[in-house]
């Protein structure tokens, strides 16, 4: 057996060496062996040993609830090669890990991360299906949007995607409070960036973010019971609490009305931003045109809900007013009212009008009577041409482009308004695949007609309107031949309407006016007269 060979121990090693028990060269200014590992030595750093913490801490004592707790722990760790005597400096400090949304509660990182995958995965897709070449942008673009710092906009994003989810998971509690909490922190953000002003550095992120609040708001009814009696509409004088029901009866969706209206204020608002944004424009441009009609009669498909509009009006006009001329048997609502007398105020016999009331052919009740004979014929059009083409997406345009006088009339809960109402929610049927749309005609279709049975309108109501309600009813309540609910085409003898062949007929119309009729020529006008009226001075007390 061979004598052992002679060694030189190391005595003055270094102490990373010693705690392996391995010899150290003690080679100064960092010995050979923390050269080789490439780790720190306490010959090149002999404070590290006083400045680092202890490897002995326990390893359940760091908190993993975070994040950026998590992310604080180095990746390899010295602890078990150094001993308790040694631990490896932190020589940089680990990267923050910021939320996407402010509204994100701590320890929730998670359920951020799956409403966003949510969202770019699937909910996206589901506001494209009429437009499928916008996909792109609600996917990629929108979130770009939101992470370069508009917060509104990332709220709006991870609100639409919790209550995606919510119609898969009803019953997840934490997706419930997720779709209110994000919703209300993007309306209140959105509302204070309006109030800071519009300018070309927002106009494109409140312009999206809009139009998901209208998503939204839509959304929201499939969940949520109805928060209104049928007398919450803005009425508030005795009589009408009187002829209000009790709480529990349908409420009209106003919040419909309200969002998308807002899409187009904030659109006519801000459009000399939008107009040069390739993001809005393509937005816009995917939309169908609209093409509307308003010749009425029997010839339209829904000229019916006219009936009778003259005689309404007629009753509208106050005693005195409908005739012109001593003519009493001037039945003609657009006939001219008398000469209007001015008078004192206390009572006493009218004034003499003054020079420029002479000739004059104006009725104080007028322009009422002129408005709401608009507002009906806007809607009845509007619902004529989104019937031909409701594949589209057409119906939506509906609560967009109504008139703020029609939305008065339902306030008001006027039949007419509420026939024309229940047949937009019969339109809505051939969505009924889309999920923030699914079961919509059905339930809100039935409400509208519930209150022509109740004692609102009286007795006589429902025999009366039931010929104008009979073709939604019956939409709403068509079912496939799977026994399902219908989320496809539906037949053009059920319908009224062949899709298909109306959509050819339209776009050969179209393209016979040489594209003059479109969206971004609509909106155009639309904001032409939105300046025009800020422009106007006050008028002087």
């Amino acid at each position: 057996m061979p004598p052992r060979r002679s060694h030189k121990k190391s005595r003055a090693g270094c102490r990373r060496c010693k705690s392996r028990k391995i010899k150290c060269d003690e080679v100064h200014p960092r010995c050979g062996n923390c050269l080789k590992h490439g780790v720190s030595c306490d010959f090149e750093r002999p404070e590290a040993l006083q400045t680092a913490p202890s490897p002995s801490t326990p390893a359940s004592s760091v908190g993993f609830q975070s994040p950026v707790v998590r992310a604080s722990v180095p990746a390899f760790s010295f602890a078990s090669a150094a001993g308790p005597s040694f631990a490896a400096p932190q020589l940089c400090r680990p990267p923050a890990t910021p939320s996407m949304s402010s509204t994100t509660p701590a320890g929730h990182r998670l359920l951020e991360l799956r409403l966003m995958h949510q969202y770019t995965a699937m909910t996206c897709k589901t506001f494209t299906f009429t437009a499928p070449v916008t996909e792109e942008i609600w996917k990629i673009t929108v979130p770009n949007l939101a992470f370069s710092g508009s917060q509104h906009l990332a709220d709006a994003i991870l609100a639409v995607a919790a209550l995606h989810l919510r119609s898969l998971a009803p019953n997840d509690k934490d997706l419930v409070r997720a779709s209110h909490a994000y919703m209300a922190a993007s309306l209140a953000e959105y509302s204070a960036t309006l109030t800071r002003g519009i300018d070309n550095t927002n106009a494109e992120a409140l312009f999206l973010t809009a139009a998901l609040i209208a998503f939204q708001s839509t959304a929201t009814r499939v969940f949520m019971k109805d928060e209104l009696s049928i007398g919450g509409g803005g009425i508030v004088d005795g009589e009408e609490r009187e002829r209000n029901p009790a709480a529990g009866c349908y409420a009209i969706p106003f919040s419909w009305f309200h969002s998308f209206q807002g899409v187009k204020a904030i659109t006519a608002a801000s459009w000399q931003y939008l107009r040069a944004s390739p993001v809005v424009t393509q937005v816009i441009n995917s939309q169908v045109v609209l093409q509307l009609d308003f010749t009425s009669g029997p010839e339209t498909f829904f000229g019916h809900l006219l009936d009778g509009l003259e005689e309404e009006l007629a009753a509208m006009r106050p005693a005195g007013h409908n005739n012109n001329n001593n003519n009493t048997n001037n039945t003609n609502p657009d006939s001219q009212p008398p000469t209007p007398s001015t008078s004192d105020g206390n009572g006493n016999p009218p004034l003499a009008p003054a020079p420029e009331l002479f000739n004059t052919t104006h009725n104080p009740n007028q322009d009422l009577i002129t408005s709401t004979r608009q507002a009906y014929q806007h809607a009845v059009a509007v619902l004529n041409w989104a019937h031909k083409i409701p594949h589209k997406g057409a119906p939506l345009a509906f609560p967009a482009t109504v008139s703020r006088r029609y939305i008065e009339l339902l306030e008001e809960r006027q039949p007419r308004a509420l026939a024309i109402l229940a047949c937009f929610f019969a339109l809505l049927k051939s969505m009924d695949g889309v999920w923030w749309l699914q079961g919509m005609a059905r339930r809100e279709v039935l409400g509208v007609v519930s209150l022509f049975n109740s004692d609102f309108f009286g007795p006589d109501a429902y025999a009366r309107w039931w010929p104008h309600l009979e073709w939604a009813m019956r939409i709403a309540l068509y079912e496939d031949g799977s026994g399902g609910a219908s989320g496809g085409v539906i037949p053009a003898e059920v319908w009224g309407a062949d899709w298909f062949a109306e959509e050819e007929a339209l776009a050969a119309e179209g393209a016979g006016q040489g594209g003059a009729n479109n969206y971004f020529r609509h909106i155009e006008m639309l904001s032409q007269m939105v300046s025009a009226a800020q422009s106007i001075p006050p008028v002087p007390e």
